[in-house]
């Protein structure tokens, strides 16, 4: 039986006493209207008004709304991206001549941010929504490109030249060979790609949006309702993690050789 002796019990002891000292020390600098110099707390909410304001925004008949138009927004240029990236990136991968024509306009397009596509979508696409879900479909493709390639180069040619020589198909050699060599990389670029997905698409309805948790962060800021600002920015950071740790939990269950090759 675990006690609180436990070191995984003296670990959560130790996050929640940091993440308890942070708050303290927040509260007591807001409290204070704390002046450093470079950095003022003066117009910064206190942890409690923070505290105070979510709880009416969770009785607000708008959480929904915000949540699930977010949400959508999210899945829908994330699924896209998760298709094509991995797509890519196999052929990329495995293909020196495909790579060479590919790689070099992907490359060149990946620096830019999101905000710098807000224009160009809008002039793009019909609707708002559909520009927005492109935005994240821009943040979510190229983390998932880049490790899917990663995954596809590290895999040990030693297995693909045992494959060929037991007469492999190329079919064969995709599902059996490549895939299951490069599926730790490209979940770690799926978890990666949720989370900048989650960034650009703040970043779009900041701007484009009408309802969504990037629009209601700015419009909080807009109309000077500062604590809400630090609750939408912790519904994003929720949502983001939670996203994330799902799909590495879903990645894990999938690939469970991976778990055994580290305990060795």
């Amino acid at each position: 039986m675990r006690t609180w002796t436990h070191p995984d019990y003296r670990s959560w002891l130790r996050r929640a006493g940091s993440i308890a000292i942070c708050l303290l020390l927040w509260q007591m600098a807001s409290t204070l209207r704390l002046d450093l110099g470079l950095i003022t707390f003066r117009n910064v909410p206190s942890p409690v008004d923070v505290l105070n304001a979510a709880i009416g925004f969770a009785r607000s008949p708008k959480l929904f709304a915000h949540v699930s138009s977010s949400l959508e927004r999210v899945f829908a240029g994330y699924a896209i991206a998760a298709v094509a990236g991995i797509a890519f990136g196999l052929i990329i991968g495995r293909s020196r001549h495909a790579g060479d024509f590919l790689l070099a306009p992907l490359e060149l397009l990946r620096p830019i941010p999101a905000v710098a596509w807000i224009p160009l979508a809008v002039l793009m696409f019909p609707s708002s929504e559909l520009s927005m879900i492109f935005i994240t479909f821009t943040g979510a493709l190229f983390p998932i490109l880049l490790n899917t390639i990663h995954g596809v180069e590290g895999v040990d040619p030693r297995l693909i030249a045992a494959a060929r020589s037991l007469g492999s198909t190329r079919r064969a050699m995709l599902f059996e060979v490549i895939l299951p060599g490069a599926a730790p990389s490209i979940v770690t670029g799926l978890a990666i790609g949720m989370g900048t997905s989650w960034f650009c698409l703040v970043t779009a309805e900041m701007i484009s949006g009408q309802f969504g948790i990037g629009y209601y962060t700015w419009e909080a800021y807009t109309l000077q309702n500062y604590p809400e600002i630090i609750v939408g920015m912790m519904v994003i950071g929720a949502l983001g993690m939670g996203s994330s740790t799902l799909l590495r939990a879903a990645g894990n269950a999938l690939i469970p050789w991976q778990k055994k090759e580290t305990a060795r």
